[in-house]
């Protein structure tokens, strides 16, 4: 039985460290992409396997000291991929100086904006609930993910609320609504990367100054279907550009990515738009799985340029969904810029977005950006 629950724990420990030296790949391929995922999962099973291995089984051989070294060197990188992200580190956007629905210096022109993003889960029946969030929590837009027709006939009351609707329901799981009770100076909807897959481009006023906004949702990376993460990475990229490559201008970018925040792709993203991420410094907020604690990753993002300080975020609760909607608030505050730089990019930014278009157009000439079966 010792031999047995020995040669377990090295297996769980070599499986770790394997994942992880696999994970330093830049392949698109959903099992390395998949690695991206569970780093504090992967950090704890490291940690548990080469501990339980110190206590119980180790003989003082150098082999018995290369696995403990292995698997202590890779929980610790775990833990440094997700520090930021935890309540240890520094604080990536300031609190807002002002009160909640302060109108700032602009007199009766608001400065405060209030967003929901939900991933609905097209076959989720229960409408009531996801409505009663919108009702309870006063949102100026609603970012609606996965919705088809009977989505759409279910947030037909959202409009008495917020009239300025950006409608395109799909019943492949792409559908996506914008409710929003400003006026939209721009609503469309675009396809930047499948024609199946669209994105919503808005903008508002806010404190008197044009906000753009992004409300994405792109084909994940899946063993099911065998779909890599070629056609997620080419949208982010393209979004990250289009928003780096424009004047200095206040954006809010919002969705369901199927990306977590601490990957390649999306720090990648961050760094090509120069846009922030509010959850830095302040907790994970895990929003998929809502129906499994263990396995639980922050899928669900809002970034914004640094024009912004944050007033609220939270995970909202359940909707009946596989992922927990997401409610911010963000405050447009002139002076945040100065306190708040945007992140930069690096040096090898470029070739690696260029690369990863030129994989997607590859890709889609030969079809294989598509999944084997929809």
């Amino acid at each position: 039985m010792a031999t047995v629950l020995r040669w377990m724990t090295l297996g769980v420990g070599l499986f770790m460290v394997g994942g992880t030296l696999l994970n330093f790949s830049r392949s698109p391929h959903w099992f390395v992409r998949g690695w991206d995922y569970p780093r504090v999962q992967i950090a704890l099973l490291a940690a548990a396997s080469g501990g339980a291995y110190a206590l119980w089984f180790s003989r003082g051989t150098e082999m018995d000291w290369l696995f403990m070294a292995a698997t202590a060197g890779c929980a610790l990188w775990q833990i440094w991929r997700i520090y930021p992200y935890t309540t240890l580190a520094p604080v990536r956007v300031q609190q807002s100086r002002g009160s909640q629905g302060d109108a700032g210096s602009a007199g009766d022109k608001r400065s405060t904006v209030r967003l929901l993003v939900t991933n609905v889960l097209m076959e989720n029946a229960q409408h009531d609930r996801l409505l009663q969030l919108i009702r309870e929590s006063d949102p100026d837009l609603v970012l609606a993910l996965e919705t088809d027709e009977a989505w759409a006939r279910a947030l037909e009351p959202v409009r008495l609320t917020h009239p300025h609707v950006i409608r395109h329901p799909r019943d492949n799981y792409y559908g996506l609504f914008l409710f929003s009770r400003l006026p939209l100076l721009e609503a469309r909807v675009e396809f930047l990367v499948q024609d199946d897959i669209p994105s919503v481009h808005a903008s508002f006023e806010l404190a008197g100054e044009r906000v753009f906004l992004y409300g994405l949702h792109p084909r994940p990376p899946e063993p099911i279907r065998d779909q890599d993460s070629t056609p997620r990475d080419a949208e982010l990229v393209i979004v990250g550009r289009m928003i780096g490559k424009a004047d200095d201008r206040p954006t809010i970018v919002a969705g369901d990515l199927n990306d977590v925040a601490w990957s390649p792709t999306s720090e990648l993203f961050l760094r090509l738009s120069g846009l922030l991420d509010p959850r830095m410094g302040r907790g994970l907020y895990n929003s998929y799985n809502a129906d499994n604690r263990l396995f639980r990753y922050p899928l669900d993002h809002v970034f914004h340029s640094n024009h912004f300080r944050l007033v609220e975020l939270q995970r909202c609760p359940h909707v009946g969904s596989d992922h927990f909607p997401m409610l911010i608030e963000l405050s447009y505050e002139p002076d945040a810029p100065a306190e708040q730089a945007e992140t930069e990019s690096e040096a090898g930014d470029a070739p690696e977005a260029q690369e990863k278009l030129e994989e997607q157009a590859d890709a889609a000439s030969t079809g294989q950006d598509r999944p084997e079966r929809e």
